[in-house]
């Protein structure tokens, strides 16, 4: 079964396991200038960028053409990874692609292409490939991998901690006289995702080492068949917060194996810097 592997930039992966994935750029809008996340801007530009800038307005789903594009110029069958549909139109634009196709191009029009709307971001979004690629070397039927992904994507857990509100309050997301309150008062707030795909506050809680355990508490909570498992750790700038977490985590839970990854521009454009995300 030949698969070309597509997602959105809102996946975090390190590179060596992005070969052979086709990356569709996430939009990113800072002091009135466009940059394409992966394609005008690397992750070290993007970190100084931010944090000078006076206005951040946001990100931009990838269109529709965008994705058609991709969609031509594959002969092989096509499987495509977007951010949660709660936080972005980029898996409605992958599945209006796939119609233009149909419509435009009879020709392709027998190819599969299969959208998979990830209900997760960041590290979450980069272990549904992973399994893909699992799947895909047991040479599973292709309807078999498809119905497989979409359980683990139900299954999957993702947790975050904001450090800082300072990217958050520039994009408007969150009131400024409250963004700086919690800074001041050293409250990190614990946030993860819902069944559907929305971002929900889990809790709050003070100081670094209080929101490292409640993470750790999370998992335990949360968790089951962690031996069949991955945990994934993205962080924005803070890889020693990330190392200790992982070495607490192999500690406790019998995770096959964890993977550390840095968030890119899209990610990290609301997590600021000190973030770290956690999905299993």
């Amino acid at each position: 079964m030949k698969i070309k592997i597509l997602t959105d930039s809102a996946c975090d992966l390190p590179q060596k396991l992005l070969k052979h994935i086709e990356v569709i750029p996430i939009s990113l809008l800072i002091d009135g200038q466009t940059y394409k996340d992966t394609v005008d801007i690397t992750k070290k530009k993007f970190y100084d960028l931010i944090q000078k800038a006076k206005n951040f307005t946001g990100t931009a789903a990838p269109s529709p053409y965008e994705y058609l594009k991709q969609y031509v110029n594959e002969n092989d069958n096509v499987f495509v990874f977007t951010i949660s549909s709660a936080l972005s139109s980029s898996y409605n634009n992958a599945l209006m692609a796939k119609n233009m196709l149909k419509e435009q191009f009879s020709e392709k029009a027998n190819k599969v292409i299969h959208v998979f709307d990830s209900l997760n971001a960041s590290i979450g979004q980069g272990l549904i490939i992973l399994k893909l690629k699992e799947l895909i070397e047991k040479k599973l039927p292709q309807e078999q991998v498809i119905e497989q992904l979409e359980t683990y994507i139900k299954e999957t857990k993702t947790f975050f901690i904001l450090d800082k509100m300072d990217n958050l309050i520039k994009s408007g997301r969150i009131n400024k006289v409250v963004g700086k309150l919690i800074s001041t008062l050293n409250i990190k707030l614990i946030m993860g995702k819902s069944d559907e795909g929305e971002i929900v506050l889990y809790d709050k809680v003070r100081g670094a080492k209080n929101s490292l355990n409640r993470l750790l508490s999370l998992i335990e909570n949360h968790g089951s068949k962690l031996e069949e498992k991955i945990l994934g750790i993205a962080h924005y700038d803070c890889l020693e917060k990330a190392m200790h977490l992982k070495e607490k985590a192999q500690q406790l839970f019998p995770f096959k194996d964890v993977i550390i990854t840095e968030m890119g521009p899209t990610i990290a454009a609301y997590a600021d810097r000190g973030g770290l995300l956690i999905s299993f």
